[in-house]
């Protein structure tokens, strides 16, 4: 059975590599993953993605006018697209500008003085038969799949390829637009679906539609997607912490019946995770959860679906202690990313675990939140049998490079671990409320997230942090029980570790402790066991 979850646990956590391998990075690894002079120097503000899909041919072709306010004068601006794509022309002004190609990376020349604080646009022309998707969401890029009746079912997802696998952009996580418009053609019996809120559809002459939708919030590049099926829909309405919300789903039509029964748990998830993490962040967008041909992702406003209509994680709890199987996995996982991911973004990928671990605990706290808190507890502790601890959460910053997978149960267990050392469930669940107010529609780096636990704990959590997310060891609490004295420390940990700690002696109330590296003493009365609360990720030993 372990090694069955193993299994799925590696195929739900691609990121996954050999600890022992030295990552050998190239320039382009630097260009797509650093803030580059050429992409410094401008502010990107606003994104109308045009663009037509062909499923007869597996073809795109259109534009992305990029508007942008000048932060400095420079004359040469980085826009990204990835081959087999191309550029096939820039326009600024109604002039067509020079550019050269160096890899995935184009460098347009501008012919207009850019002035600093002046707000402009390019719009950038291309084509090409995009990079096919070979296993989505994790290998990913387009998908031009048939539905069960023949019908051409497209796709998009690429979190960390990146957007400019099918459309020119900004393609890096620090900068996003603070609107867009994406507008995508389609053949006339097809419908597209994307991100916000559908603003229009245009009939064309040539027997295709264009629907035109319109983001009304910032938008992390991976977050806009493409998703074109011969689909119906069902609206309802959720009276949130906000007001209204209107949800939509967006399912084949063999499929409608089972999607109205699954897609209940929607209002329960944000039921859930507004009490958890305040406001649902997209209320001006709506919510759309939207069938695709693969597992899912969490595409902002516009959350994609293909968990086959059933609880767990393709039918499968991660746990093993049940309570996955009573929500579904792809529902709850991927709409709490819209808090952690879509609301609070990484500027850089070696930061994911800002997303991942966070995410991965609310699945946690949506357990606890139905069906109470041991629940949510045995949730996250049955996770731990599925971390790797091979290489560290945080990755390697500058060259768009993530860490480990255990990001994912590794990152929701210390925060979980977090959770018992603050020891007031009021106080936490206002910092993780705070967390989404303070950084509200924000890039961050990991360190801020980091920063802001500890102060709003009134904790220093710094050695934490370096622990569980820099190191791969489990901090090992060690003790000695001798006549009518205990003897203490942490062993298999970073130097300067004191992490505090709750034991209970001889079966007793659990108490805090506060080990070092260094053995402490503290006076018994003659305790003959020792016992870890079971909600700190760590391991303990007598000697």
């Amino acid at each position: 059975m372990l090694k069955k979850y193993i299994a799925t646990a590696l195929l739900l956590l691609p990121f996954m590599a050999s600890a022992q391998r030295t990552p050998q990075f190239t320039r382009q690894d630097t260009l797509r993953g650093s803030i580059t002079p050429e992409r410094a120097w401008w502010d990107l503000t606003y994104y109308h993605l045009d663009v037509r899909a062909t499923p007869a041919d597996s073809s795109l072709r259109g534009s992305t006018t990029i508007h942008y306010k000048v932060l400095k004068p420079h004359q040469t601006m980085q826009v990204d697209l990835q081959s087999p794509m191309q550029v096939d022309r820039v326009v600024q002004g109604g002039e067509e500008l020079a550019f050269r190609r160096e890899g995935n990376v184009y460098f347009i020349t501008l012919k207009k003085a850019q002035q600093e604080g002046k707000q402009e646009a390019v719009q950038v022309f291309y084509s090409g038969e995009p990079k096919v998707a070979t296993r989505p969401p994790w290998e990913g890029g387009v998908q031009w799949e048939r539905d069960g009746q023949g019908q051409p079912f497209v796709a998009t997802s690429c979190q960390g390829l990146g957007a400019s696998v099918w459309w020119p952009c900004k393609d890096h996580m620090y900068d996003e637009p603070d609107s867009m418009l994406i507008s995508i053609t389609t053949p006339r019996d097809l419908m597209d679906v994307s991100n916000g809120r559908l603003r229009s559809t245009t009939e064309n002459s040539d027997g295709t539609r264009t629907f035109h939708w319109y983001v009304n919030n910032p938008i992390n590049n991976y977050g806009v997607n493409m998703n074109i099926g011969n689909y119906v829909s069902w609206n309802e309405t959720y009276q949130g912490e906000k007001g209204k919300l209107d949800l939509s789903y967006y399912v084949l039509p063999q499929d409608l019946a089972r999607a109205k029964e699954q897609f209940k748990q929607v209002p329960l998830m944000l039921k859930a995770f507004e009490h958890w993490f305040g406001p649902y962040p997209f209320y001006e967008d709506g919510f759309k959860l939207v069938q695709v041909p693969y597992l899912g992702m969490e595409h902002q406003s516009s959350v994609t679906y293909g968990n086959g209509f059933q609880n767990g994680y393709l039918g499968k709890d991660l746990s093993g202690t049940g309570w996955g199987l009573k929500w579904d996995f792809i529902i709850i996982h991927e709409s709490g990313h819209e808090w952690f991911a879509n609301n609070i973004t990484y500027k850089d990928a070696a930061d994911m675990w800002v997303h991942e671990s966070f995410t991965n605990y609310s699945e946690n706290l949506f357990t606890e939140y139905y069906y109470g808190k041991e629940a949510g507890s045995d949730y996250v502790i049955g996770t731990r049998r599925l971390i790797q601890n091979q290489k560290p959460i945080v990755g390697i910053y500058g060259v768009n490079q993530e860490g480990s997978g255990d990001m994912y149960y590794k990152g929701g267990n210390m925060l979980h671990t977090i959770r018992q050392i603050v020891n007031d469930d009021t106080k936490w669940r206002q910092i993780l409320r705070g967390m989404n107010k303070t950084f509200y529609h924000q890039t961050v780096d990991g360190s801020q997230i980091e920063n802001y636990l500890s102060k709003q704990s009134g904790k220093d959590l710094s050695k934490v942090f370096d622990q569980y997310l820099r190191d791969v060891r489990i901090p090992m609490l060690e003790y000695a029980l001798e006549g009518n004295e205990l003897r203490y420390r942490w062993t298999n940990a970073i130097e300067g570790f004191d992490m505090p700690v709750k034991v209970a002696l001889d079966g007793g109330t659990y108490q805090f402790i506060q080990p070092t590296t260094s053995w402490k003493t503290m006076k018994t009365k003659g305790t003959k066991s020792l016992t870890v609360d079971r909600n700190f990720y760590v391991g303990a030993k007598g000697v």
